[in-house]
């Protein structure tokens, strides 16, 4: 790719429309880190998500107002930025990923092969 071509980023499934909800600084701090990734770079506030192989399935986490918000993106595949969920995090145990949200991650991601797959440039 070249240096200043930038990969798109495809919203998967609701995650755009949750993304809207995040206050607005908090998508300023998201975008960033989306921008940088279309950049080929990585975030420092971006983590690999623990329960996916290899650091290709990244998370983003902001706090704002004590209330923590995530994004969940891949770069798994070559040619655009995949954003597979956006949540505001609700439980006050620990710091994992509730099991649901892992559920439906792993299912857009399945639905982001699928569409990489369909539309990728030969």
């Amino acid at each position: 790719m070249h240096e200043n071509q930038m990969k798109p980023v495809i919203w998967i499934g609701s995650s755009y429309e949750d993304w809207q909800t995040f206050p607005a600084n908090v998508q300023d701090v998201m975008g960033y880190a989306l921008h940088l990734a279309q950049c080929g770079k990585k975030a420092i506030n971006a983590k690999p998500l623990t329960g996916f192989k290899g650091a290709s399935v990244l998370e983003i986490i902001d706090n704002h107002d004590s209330d923590t918000y995530r994004a969940v993106y891949t770069v798994q595949f070559q040619n655009a930025v995949y954003v597979l969920h956006a949540f505001q995090k609700k439980s006050k145990k620990g710091i994992s990923t509730p099991k649901n949200h892992i559920q439906l991650i792993e299912q857009r991601l399945k639905k982001a092969r699928e569409y990489h797959d369909k539309h990728k440039t030969k």
